[in-house]
Order: C-alpha cells, then sequence, then structure tokens
C-alpha cells in the first residue's frame, strides 16, 4: 500500500471516528434539551409567584386603606361613649337641672355627637344594631341575662354599651342583656313569695 493510500484509510477512519462522535453530540443536545425545558420552568414558577406576590401586596394595600385606622376608629369610640355618658350625667344631676342655660348646652352637646356619628359614617364605621335582635356572639358581647317571659331565650333585651363594625370588621363588640329562659324552679320561687 502506498503512503496516501494508508493516508485516505486513516482520513475515512477518523471520519468514522468523527461519526461515533455524532451520538454523543445528540446526547448533548439533548441535555441542552432538558436543561432548557428545566429553564423554562423555573421561568414559568418565577413568574407565578411574581403574580402571586403582587396580588397579595395588592390586596395588602386595599386593607391597609380600608382598615388601616382601625385602631385610631377604636379609640375615638371613646369620645362619643364620653360625650354620650357626660350628657346623661348632666341631664340627670338635680342641680345642673336648675340652670337655665341647660337646654343651650345639651343642644350644643347634641350637635357634636351628631358630628361625629356623621364622622362614623363617612368613614364606613356603623352602629351595631341590638334591640330586640337575637344574641349573635359574633357581634355581641352577653354581660348579663334578664328574666323576660315576653321575648323569645337569646334575644337581647339591653344594650349596656354599642356595638361598631369597620366595613366587614368588627370594630368593637355590643354589650347586651340577653333574655333567658324561664325555669320552673323560677316559677315556683315566685309563686312562694
Amino acid at each position: 500500500m502506498s503512503e496516501n493510500n494508508k493516508k485516505n484509510i486513516e482520513k475515512s477512519e477518523k471520519q468514522e471516528g468523527s461519526k461515533e462522535v455524532n451520538p454523543k453530540e445528540e446526547v448533548k443536545e439533548q441535555s441542552i434539551d432538558d436543561k432548557l425545558k428545566e429553564t423554562e420552568d423555573k421561568l414559568l414558577r418565577s413568574l407565578a409567584e411574581i403574580e402571586n406576590q403582587r396580588r397579595r401586596f395588592e390586596k395588602e394595600i386595599k386593607d391597609a386603606f380600608e382598615f388601616g385606622s382601625f385602631n385610631f376608629a377604636k379609640e375615638s369610640l371613646a369620645i362619643l361613649d364620653n360625650l354620650q355618658r357626660a350628657k346623661n350625667a348632666i341631664k340627670n344631676d338635680d342641680v345642673l337641672k336648675q340652670n337655665k342655660d341647660l337646654d343651650k348646652f345639651l343642644e350644643n352637646i347634641d350637635i357634636i355627637e351628631k358630628d361625629l356619628i356623621s364622622i362614623f359614617e363617612k368613614n364606613n364605621i356603623r352602629k351595631i344594631q341590638t334591640n330586640r335582635k337575637k344574641f349573635d356572639p359574633n357581634l355581641h358581647q352577653a354581660m348579663i341575662e334578664i328574666d323576660d317571659a315576653k321575648v323569645e331565650p337569646g334575644t337581647i333585651v339591653q344594650e349596656i354599651q354599642p356595638g361598631y363594625m369597620l366595613a366587614d370588621r368588627l370594630l368593637r363588640p355590643a354589650l347586651v342583656g340577653v333574655s333567658k329562659k324561664n325555669n320552673d324552679k323560677n316559677k315556683e320561687k315566685d309563686e312562694k313569695k
């Protein structure tokens, strides 16, 4: 064999050897495809996580606007309570009843009270209705039980302190007196007396 033939054979073997490398390149291409799919999956997960975070932030911002004044509103209820207590105390004071300017003073207190209630309503703070309503432990706090045969047991018969809601959240529960079931024992005791 001539040198040229040997070189040609070696070249063809190298070329065939390079054909054997092709399956390795396919393996590399598969791993590149796998890497691409993995990267796409990571990207989609990251985008989903970013979207979820965006929604959480939007909800937190909305809640901050709606309920950011929650503590301030709760503290402000004390002003309204004290104003109403002062008005009742003035009305029931015998010495002050003799004062001819008492009606003007009470009229001014009523105006302040109405303004404060108006401000509460504008800020979505509303009073919980209790009169003759069924007791709801989510809105009311029972302070006393009262025997009352005229109403069904579990009905609110007395409001001790008004409760308030801020939008859909309980700002302060209403303190109430609830009617209780009349026992036969209580009737017997009453009859004996």
